[in-house]
């Protein structure tokens, strides 16, 4: 089954899964942990142990990284 995947800030990119496949296998094969994203269908997040049924999906990612631009008291 082939999957194209929006992720949400980023690029667009087309995979093939396995017909068994779950949203978390989707998030790995888009090269992210289930943990740091969450896949949405038609504006809804699923569930990662849910059997991927949709053959367009946006992935929202939830933990980036990079600074906060925050400057510690006394600087």
């Amino acid at each position: 089954m082939e999957v194209t995947v929006d992720v949400v800030g980023g690029d667009t990119e087309t995979y093939a899964v396995a017909a068994d496949a779950t949203y978390a296998d989707l998030i790995r094969a888009a090269g992210f942990h289930p943990q740091e994203a969450s896949v949405l269908v038609d504006g809804s997040p699923v569930p990662g142990d849910r059997p991927v049924d949709a053959d367009r999906v946006r992935l929202l990612r939830l933990i980036r990284g990079g600074t906060t631009g925050l400057v510690a008291a006394g600087e």
